[in-house]
């Protein structure tokens, strides 16, 4: 048998990668680990976190006008953006060493360094080479940003955490995750916001009713919709930028321009085509539901499959890929019931089929919906609704898909993902008794079908 440096060395320290290398570890391999910026990854450093600790932050504008309603004088307020974003990083620099810490506990060699595939059993990295009988790429993915006139001026989700000052006007591309919880950051720190967005909607793959709920809470809030519009390109003028559009030939002046259009895997020349990987649709590494390419030692998890990309979805691959290749218990990834949260204002969160899915599939489907003001609100003066709603398949009543645009419905949901995980069905909610008065108390209240 040939022998090796280390069993495994994983490329890339975000959350599937240290996740994969820790249990590994934890198995008795002997793991090395690169990374070329900072461990965490994509969700520690310059997303997830970052961006749920901005979406706390810009809703106090709103809470600040809610408490009127329940007897307070809040009195006037202020808001320093370079303060938010300082203990932002405070908090980063934080995790970042969590992960180092967990890592060096495990006995994981790490190196600072980039690396990249030499052959199949070969990393050079941070000016050497070692060897390993896995390789496992945990690379993650960047933002991507089209190719139009002036694009150089946008800035993507990386930049916008490091912003020096609040823009005061911000026009925003795109219409996926990214873009819709952009926009409620920067409308709730007060900076006057416009979307640009080539489809009739946004969040394009969510259920309409969650499409409908959340583009009526963005105009709510006050964020300006520019639906099936394309930018052509962004000019320099005296006052800031300009984003010019296809409608009307007009354009929208800006102090920023973001662009959040999706984002790539992370595969530029990591060796990967050289070593035989084969590679499907902008590069995203191809496996198996082992996580295994094509070249029988060389696995990959995370944003750089291009499957889910959620950060739970990279942990859950980095366990089952250490525990198949080193804990001698094979389990292929389950990307089934994948509950999903959007962190707009107010918040969507759904897990399983769609109403529009669900009917693809054929056979009966049942719909059950609830739209209502949350009591909160009822002292307030603010007209937001909570929508609600259940797809449930006809012939045997299992609860096929949760959807939830309203406050807490990401904590909400996860809890109604582990009943669907289950195999629930409507009378299984029916005989469930509601905790009253919460706006959860709905999902086992609706009796009515609508559809």
């Amino acid at each position: 048998m040939p022998t090796y440096d280390y069993d495994l060395f994983v490329i890339g320290g975000g959350s599937g990668g240290v996740r994969a290398a820790r249990i590994a570890a934890g198995h008795g391999a002997r793991v090395g680990i690169a990374e070329e910026y900072r461990y965490g990854g994509t969700c520690v450093i310059r997303g997830c976190v970052p961006k749920k600790l901005l979406v706390h932050g810009s809703q106090f504008s709103q809470e600040f006008e809610d408490a009127a309603g329940y007897g307070w004088s809040v009195g006037d307020v202020t808001f320093d953006w370079a303060t938010l974003i300082a203990n932002k990083d405070t908090e980063i620099d934080r995790l970042n060493r969590v992960y180092i810490r967990l890592l060096e506990h495990a006995g994981v060699k790490m190196y600072n360094a980039r690396a990249r595939v030499a052959d199949p059993h070969t990393i050079e990295v941070g000016g050497e080479r070692v060897t390993a009988n896995v390789l496992l790429v945990a690379t993650g993915g960047r933002p991507w940003k089209p190719t139009v006139p002036g694009i150089e001026y946008a800035i993507t989700s990386n930049e916008a955490f490091h912003l020096p000052a609040l823009p005061r006007r911000v026009v925003i591309i795109g219409g996926g995750y990214i873009a819709v919880e952009f926009a409620g950051i920067f409308r709730g720190f007060g900076s006057e916001v416009k979307q640009i967005y080539r489809r009739d909607r946004v969040l394009r793959g969510f259920d309409d009713d969650v499409r409908d709920a959340v583009q009526e809470n963005l105009r709510a809030r006050g964020v300006e919709l520019h639906l099936n519009a394309q930018h052509t390109r962004i000019e320099r003028t005296e006052s800031g930028l300009r984003v010019c559009l296809d409608d009307d030939g007009g354009g929208l002046d800006a102090d920023a321009v973001m662009c959040a259009t999706g984002r790539t895997p992370n595969t530029d020349d990591l060796g990967l085509v050289e070593a035989g990987v084969s590679l499907g649709s902008h590069g995203a590494v191809q496996v198996d539901e082992y996580s295994r390419t094509n070249v029988g030692n060389i696995y990959a998890v995370g944003d750089v499959t291009d499957r889910i990309n959620l950060t739970p979805v990279a942990l859950h691959e980095g366990h089952a890929f250490a525990d198949t290749v080193f804990g001698k218990t094979p389990r292929p990834v389950d990307h089934a019931g994948v509950p999903s949260a959007v962190f707009a204002h107010p918040t969507a969160a759904v897990v399983g089929m769609t109403e529009a899915g669900a009917r693809a599939a054929g056979g009966p489907v049942d719909i059950y919906r609830t739209r209502f003001r949350p009591l909160e609100l009822s002292l307030t003066g603010r007209d937001e609704r909570t929508m609600m709603k259940l797809v449930v398949d006809g012939a045997n009543h299992r609860i096929l898909g949760a959807h939830m645009v309203g406050e807490h419905a990401a904590e909400i949901i996860q809890c109604v993902a582990i009943a669907l995980k289950m195999g629930a069905t409507k009378a299984d909610f029916d005989r469930t008794l509601g905790i009253h008065p919460t706006a959860a108390e709905e999902l086992v209240t609706m009796r009515s079908k609508v559809a």
